[in-house]
């Protein structure tokens, strides 16, 4: 795996992007100017999480959606420490497409 300018591997820092959703996103984002593979992550956490926030505000789906966000946020945390570079639906090719 490739380092990032943060120090870490690639696939630890793509992961970190996870941890605290679109917060985190944005931060590795600022972050880390060049590695297509941490810029990837740090924007589908971005997309995913801030529909997942906004979606959390509704009544009646709330909870709902606030377990299944964390349940996504594990997922996607487990799957970019392996190095995997897995696509959401609607996500991940605005993710690909920005991240260069």
């Amino acid at each position: 795996m490739e380092k990032t300018s943060t120090g870490l591997s690639e696939n630890v820092t793509g992961s970190l992007c996870y941890c605290l959703g679109w917060i985190t996103g944005i931060v590795f984002l600022l972050i880390e100017r060049k590695n297509k593979f941490v810029r990837f992550h740090a924007f589908q956490s971005i997309l995913v999480f801030s529909a997942v926030t906004f979606l959390s505000r509704i009544p009646f789906v709330d909870g709902l959606v606030s377990v299944l966000g964390i349940i996504l946020a594990m997922v996607m945390i487990f799957t970019t420490a392996q190095g995997k570079k897995y696509k959401l639906p609607w996500a991940g090719n605005l993710a690909e497409k920005w991240a260069g």
